[in-house]
């Protein structure tokens, strides 16, 4: 992060030095005092951003969607982290508890910080353009884009934790590059005494079955030739001009038509990755009923203050309706 003072808000440093958080989870180095400020920052946020969705009904609504919307989120969080952990751990993940919560709370921070930041277009509309139904589902289109960016920031954390090696367990990984054919190290050039003005001679190198080379007289330096080693093969098609022969330096690739491996590139996706996007279809289903279930946010101007309605329908079906009734 530039600069000698780091900043007091937690979200700067996310968005600022990302890669500086995603080490320190790695390290897992004072991750309660992080873990806590992203969660007290992202309560905050929630709150302010929950007062103007209920401000649309009346100040006491807006008094509990102030405390209802960051229940929202962590008791969501609470009800899948257990869920996210677990499945780490039977894919071979070497992820702590205090990790998996600091990537997700990451996500919420990023997710919520945004949000707040929408709040004065939402409270412009709710002066300007006064509508239930349009507020509402405006509401809604934020709140969904702002878990789209705090869940890129999610897959990301855990794509750095996939390259330092904790989502894939060490056996499969040492497995992954004992089946991968080593190549030894290029041996130096062993030079061949060859007496000058001799007729050419063939010179085989030594433990292979190559075709003989001819040497001509007095084509090297005082009568002596440089022969490859054994395991070095000739030139194959598609070699670029210049390239050293293929198998001769290691981390290459045996033929010139693949991409080389890069040191710590991983060499595929492990099944942690994989689960970690069911994992977030299954936050956002979670998020949705138990949003459903917490209502009212918004307050319907036609019917009295409540602080809970009865359970009927569901979400999809309530944006649905209020799609079809604009």
């Amino acid at each position: 992060m530039s600069g000698d003072r780091p900043s007091p808000l937690v979200i700067e440093r996310i968005l600022r030095d990302r890669e500086g958080i995603w080490q320190q989870i790695v390290a897992e180095g004072d991750l309660n005092k992080l873990t806590g400020r992203m969660l007290a920052s992202s309560a905050i946020a929630l709150a302010c951003y929950g007062a103007v969705l209920g401000a649309f009904h009346s100040p006491l609504m807006a008094l509990t969607s102030a405390l209802k919307l960051p229940l929202l989120f962590l008791v969501t969080l609470a009800i899948c982290l257990p869920t996210l952990y677990l499945f780490n751990l039977v894919f071979g993940a070497r992820l702590s508890v205090r990790q998996s919560l600091a990537l997700v709370m990451v996500a919420i921070t990023v997710t919520s910080m945004l949000a707040v930041a929408f709040a004065p277009i939402s409270l412009f509309f709710l002066i300007t353009a006064p509508d239930y139904g349009f507020f509402k589902l405006l509401n809604v289109a934020i709140l969904a884009l702002s878990a789209l960016v705090g869940l890129r920031f999610l897959t990301g954390g855990m794509q750095v934790l996939n390259d330092h090696g904790l989502l894939a367990p060490p056996v499969a990984a040492a497995q992954a590059n004992a089946a991968s054919p080593a190549v030894p190290a290029a041996a130096p050039a062993v030079p061949v005494a060859v007496p000058a003005g001799s007729a050419p001679a063939a010179v085989p190198a030594a433990g292979t079955s190559a075709e003989p080379v001819a040497v001509p007289a007095g084509s090297a330096p005082n009568g002596a030739v440089s022969v490859a080693p054994a395991h070095v093969p000739a030139q194959w098609s598609g070699q670029p001009a210049g390239a050293p022969p293929v198998g001769a330096v290691p981390g290459y690739p045996r033929s010139w038509n693949e991409r080389p491996v890069r040191p710590g590139e991983p060499t595929q996706r492990p099944a942690s990755m994989t689960l970690l996007y069911i994992w977030i279809l299954l936050f956002g289903f979670v998020g949705t009923q138990l949003a459903w279930t917490l209502r009212p946010f918004f307050g319907d101007p036609g019917q009295d203050f409540a602080f809970f309605r009865s359970i009927d329908g569901n979400f999809y079906a309530e944006i649905l309706r209020t799609i079809g009734n604009l």
